[in-house]
């Protein structure tokens, strides 16, 4: 076969795109278990507030969409189990989405529950995690009422 004066390749060997896709995939098996045991639920200690937090703002907002929905929050009783399934107790949301609001209720990052609480017809919600100890109460609860750990340098 005869070179052409002057002719200049143009695009990329098959062989070139291989060898770049296998790199990347080399990367990526080194990097992907250490990023997944970093945000998982089990993560470092240091960092459990930080995604505590992170939960507690998103059962937030889906408790926000299920009151836009159905024109209030799920009472105390029906916790947040009214996000994954229809409460059959009182007061019965007319609009509620198919299929829920969640898969399951989260857990909080150290193993426990989250609590729920509607304060009354009108009054604010709680969402509370009750941090390393289980017990709530105590200095390491976290919950929604999230200016306090801005304050403590956790931020959002």
């Amino acid at each position: 076969m005869r070179r052409i004066i002057g002719y200049k390749r143009k695009g990329v060997l098959l062989v070139e795109i291989m060898v770049v896709i296998v790199i990347f995939g080399l990367l990526m098996l080194l990097e992907i278990p250490s990023t997944i045991g970093r945000y998982s639920s089990r993560g470092h200690r240091r960092e459990m507030p930080y995604i505590a937090v992170l939960q507690i703002q998103e059962i937030n907002n889906v408790l926000d969409i299920y009151l836009k929905h159905n024109g209030f929050y799920p009472t105390t009783e029906q916790g947040l189990e009214a996000l994954v399934t229809k409460p059959k107790t009182d007061p019965q949301p007319e609009n509620y989405a198919e299929g829920g609001y969640l898969k399951r209720v989260p857990m909080d990052p150290w193993g426990n529950p989250i609590i729920y609480r509607r304060n009354g017809e009108e009054g604010p919600i709680e969402i509370i995690s009750c941090g390393p100890d289980g017990e709530e109460g105590t200095k390491d609860d976290i919950t929604n009422y999230i200016e306090e750990y801005t304050e403590k340098g956790v931020p959002l």
